[in-house]
């Protein structure tokens, strides 16, 4: 890691600064800091190419998988093509599956004393989790972009305005949002190996259990209910809903007002662990 020097912590405001001031320099610093840790984080992606590659075509074979192989033996009820139906389910699903490389790069860097060594200088106690959250928010719009294109390719569209072709993608980077600070958190509270497998083995019936590859009304009762009050199938009925593709709606509340949820859960997710990500780095640097 190349060494890149930190900016000085600011000093308390004195009397002619006030409190403003004050604030003003800390978030200025808590800015500097953050961006510093992320152009680290990006440039570790530069120098090993084949790791990003592959976190990259991960996603593309699934929607491959999904949309040839077992596209042909699935339906949609109320009618349409499944592979429109498929992709919303895809693109939330590979939001999902970034939570699995957050925290093996916070793990990682836990191993390696990299965290102990941020620690030990004058930075803003915010900066560390937030530029990782930035540096996997340009990596997941990234792989959205791939994701989007491969589905165009593939003979998906969507039928909806441009602008709301646009919230559907807002609203699938407010969901890796939210998950990035839960894939922070776990990073640092749980060490060793066992952290990262366990989360990648959860990815899987996390996604599984929604609306993602079949509609909630195809389930038993129960577990459709289930999947229904998984946040991912919130984003997917409103992203699919937004994109005008089949197989949004349904009877229940939270299918019925999807758009509101797939705001609110995300929202929720983050209240709770970004303040939870922020007080475990300061209690480790106590």
């Amino acid at each position: 890691m190349n060494a890149t020097a930190a900016p000085s912590a600011p000093s308390a405001a004195g009397p002619a600064h006030g409190e403003a001031g004050g604030f003003a320099a800390r978030v200025r610093w808590a800015v500097a800091d953050g961006w510093t840790i992320t152009r680290r984080d990006v440039l570790h992606w530069l120098r090993r190419p084949g790791q990003l590659v592959a976190g990259l075509l991960f996603p593309v074979m699934m929607l491959l998988m999904f949309g040839f192989l077992f596209g042909g033996a699935m339906t949609v009820p109320g009618g349409g093509d499944y592979r429109e139906f498929l992709m919303p389910g895809m693109f939330a699903m590979t939001m999902v599956f970034g939570v699995g490389e957050t925290v093996t790069a916070v793990s990682h860097d836990m191993a390696r004393g990299v965290t102990d060594r941020f620690r030990s200088m004058p930075m803003a106690p915010s900066a560390v989790v937030v530029g990782r959250c930035a540096a996997d928010m340009l990596r997941s719009a990234i792989t959205l972009a791939i994701l989007l294109g491969c589905g165009l390719l593939a003979g998906w569209q969507w039928n909806g305005t441009g602008g709301e072709a646009a919230a559907a993608v807002g609203l699938l980077l407010l969901l890796r949002f939210s998950l990035v600070w839960l894939g922070i958190y776990v990073g640092l509270a749980v060490r060793g190996e066992g952290a990262v497998t366990a989360v990648h083995t959860l990815e899987f019936p996390l996604g599984f259990l929604s609306n993602a590859f079949a509609a909630t009304a195809t389930m038993p009762l129960w577990l459709g209910t289930v999947a229904d009050w998984n946040p991912l199938s919130s984003t997917v009925t409103a992203t699919r809903e937004l994109f005008g593709n089949p197989g949004w709606g349904g009877e229940t509340w939270i299918a019925q007002n999807a758009l509101l949820m797939a705001v609110v859960w995300p929202l929720a997710i983050v209240a709770v662990f970004f303040p939870l990500c922020v007080r475990r780095y300061r209690d480790m640097a106590g």
